[in-house]
């Protein structure tokens, strides 16, 4: 996608970034060795709630760190790049001009990592993405692909898209399906990946469709005239709200599926009537399915939020390879690269994790199922 970026506000990112700003700091961080994480993804825009319902899960992590009084404290900046390629390769080297910043969680999207590889790659800075799950980022062969720099806690597309087609069509009779994307690293890689399972099911229709499109009456016509009962959208938010709107308004009455993209708790209120029944999925568990009461309540309290969101998980288990590491002595951007790729690490509810060479997590990950249902995303099981 190609936004019109305002230059002030990469420059603005960049310059915050550059001078260090901390959100998550001690009192007395000053008299104490520290070191420096940044959390990338996107906290304004569109879709800015996939990154605000991360960041929390980062966070939390640092914060009971730190409060252990540890040797090197670890401060974390903030770097928004609102899930957009374009802002991401702005704002990416100033990231890496930061000496102080060792490791970055993130990034949220595809198209961010994508664009940011340049600038980490150069500066030699290690990436753990909590989400971002394009195939394409770790594939040996790919072009864009993020080695030796990005690693990803999340199990990529690849093991999501078939998850996604068998949730979508469970149940439904004579399954007929339409698949769109938004054409991005992301939304067309998930389609990519979901075509051949949905092919054997039975597929009705395609398209692709621009991120930032804001008529959707023509792709809703061609769905229904294509006689699908069950529509698959590759795709963020923002979009599939609007999509599904028209869908519904057009007289749509089937089953209407996304996967992580789509899956943020500001869905409901932004499809509003269409999100009800909306079939979701991600590659994730409930954070607090995998959290006792008193870590619960820990990290209500230190970070406000009462039920954490989406790939709250994720993100904690990113900043906690990064802790881990801290932890052992690696305290520069090199010997974070050694420990990143030799360590196994342990996650949220004693998961255990260990990068293979090109940044994906051995082993995968269970894909869950989401459901909307009276306005909220409720966790359906394993897709």
């Amino acid at each position: 996608m190609n936004k019109k970026i305002v230059s002030g506000l990469a420059i603005a990112a960049a310059t915050t970034l550059a001078l260090g700003v901390v959100v998550t700091s001690p009192a007395n961080a000053a008299a104490k060795k520290s070191v420096t994480l940044a959390f990338q993804g996107p906290l304004t825009g569109p879709d800015a709630q996939l990154g605000q319902d991360q960041y929390p899960g980062a966070q939390w992590a640092i914060e009971v760190y730190n409060a252990t009084n540890p040797a090197t404290k670890i401060n974390l900046v903030k770097a928004d790049s609102q899930c957009d390629g374009t802002v991401a390769a702005n704002i990416a080297p100033g990231v890496a001009a930061n000496k102080e910043i060792i490791g970055v969680i993130g990034t949220s999207c595809s198209g961010e990592a994508r664009n940011s590889f340049p600038a980490y790659k150069a500066a030699g800075l290690t990436m753990v993405a909590p989400s971002a799950s394009a195939v394409s980022l770790t594939d040996p062969k790919a072009p864009d692909r993020g080695f030796p720099v990005f690693h990803r806690v999340v199990a990529h597309d690849g093991f999501q898209a078939p998850a996604l087609v068998r949730y979508a069509v469970k149940g439904v009779t004579g399954p007929k399906i339409y698949l769109v994307d938004d054409q991005t690293t992301y939304g067309a890689g998930l389609i990519k990946f979901a075509k051949p399972s949905a092919t054997k099911i039975g597929v009705v229709g395609t398209d692709s469709v621009p991120r930032g499109t804001a008529d959707w009456t023509s792709v809703a016509s061609k769905v229904k005239a294509a006689g699908a009962n069950v529509v698959i959208y590759g795709g963020y938010t923002a979009e599939a709200a609007k999509f599904f709107k028209a869908l519904r308004d057009g007289g749509y009455t089937g089953i209407l599926a996304a996967g992580d993209g789509v899956n943020t708790s500001d869905f409901p209120s932004l499809a509003g009537k269409a999100a009800e029944g909306v079939r979701l999925t991600a590659a994730d568990v409930p954070f607090e399915k995998l959290l006792t009461a008193a870590e619960l309540a820990s990290f209500q309290k230190i970070t406000g939020v009462k039920v954490p969101g989406l790939y709250s998980a994720t993100a904690y288990n990113a900043a906690q390879v990064f802790i881990t590491c801290i932890k052992n002595g690696a305290l520069t951007r090199s010997a974070i690269a050694v420990c990143v790729n030799n360590t196994t690490f342990t996650g949220a509810g004693g998961s255990k994790i260990k990068f293979n060479r090109y940044g994906d997590i051995i082993g995968g990950a269970d894909v869950g199922a989401y459901l909307v249902k009276n306005g909220t995303i409720i966790y359906d099981g394993i897709a």
